[in-house]
């Protein structure tokens, strides 16, 4: 695609073979919905099933897809980060690969961002067992606890974002689960709002309690360090409202 894009949308995949096709089919349904010029970004987290094999045939006759590899898995955080470099659009949104994200709320919530610099998705009604919804209760409230936020469900991945909220931001692994506070951290403004949250389409879930648990309370450790140690000043430089005619600099000649 030569034209401009105003909507892109970032999806982070490893090893989703099995929901390739329907969420393809999804999303480019719900996106050509919006009216808006598209582009898709699937990023290809260092898949080793049939990911990359389908991901290359699709981009056959779909000219609005991109396939971005990943020369090794490095978690959704890298993935949304090459994501958000590659992507054109005014307009950034992402969801996760395995559409429990309904990429139809994406045209839902793009007029919110006529207020706001950033849309973030709240599970309100989450699709998950007892025990997960549990783990995410308790995460949340200490997730806020220590970062002093007040956002319901950072870790959602439906989010939306105008392009300069992300324009020079630096990310670290872990960091998709603190958008909407590193976003603020640099004066944009945040919304949270509820949306959908389905079953998981197909295949099995890459995230447990054991693998991110600890590390992301260590991440949570650096991001109340960084939320209390950046730096928020405005300066100006002053004009010299006379300039001495003998200043050297000056261009006057004798």
């Amino acid at each position: 695609m030569t034209e401009t894009v105003e909507l892109s949308l970032v999806v982070p995949a490893y090893n989703e073979q099995e929901v390739i096709p329907e969420l393809l089919r999804r999303v480019e349904a719900a996106l050509r919905l919006t009216g808006k010029r598209f582009e898709v970004l699937i990023v290809d987290d260092g898949s080793t099933d049939g990911t990359p094999r389908l991901l290359q045939a699709a981009m056959a006759d779909r000219p609005w897809l991109r396939v971005l590899r990943m020369a090794r898995n490095g978690g959704q955080s890298a993935a949304f980060d090459a994501g958000f470099k590659a992507a054109r659009g005014n307009v950034i949104a992402t969801i996760d690969a395995d559409l429990q994200n309904d990429p139809e709320e994406i045209g839902r919530l793009l007029p919110m961002l006529d207020g706001y610099d950033m849309i973030t998705g709240w599970r309100s009604k989450r699709a998950d067992s007892a025990f997960r919804l549990w783990q995410t209760r308790m995460a949340n409230r200490i997730r806020n606890w220590i970062s002093r936020e007040t956002i319901q469900d950072s870790a959602s991945s439906l989010k939306l974002y105008k392009r300069h909220c992300l324009d020079g931001i630096h990310l670290f692994a872990g960091a998709h689960r603190f958008m909407p506070t590193l976003v603020k951290m640099r004066g944009y403004t945040v919304l949270e709002t509820p949306v959908k949250h389905s079953p998981r389409y197909a295949g099995s879930a890459k995230y447990g309690f054991r693998n991110r648990a600890w590390r992301a309370f260590i991440d949570l450790l650096g991001v109340r360090w960084m939320k209390e140690r950046y730096l928020r000043y405005t300066a100006s430089e002053v004009k010299c409202e006379t300039r001495n005619s003998t200043d050297p600099s000056s261009s006057q000649s004798k």
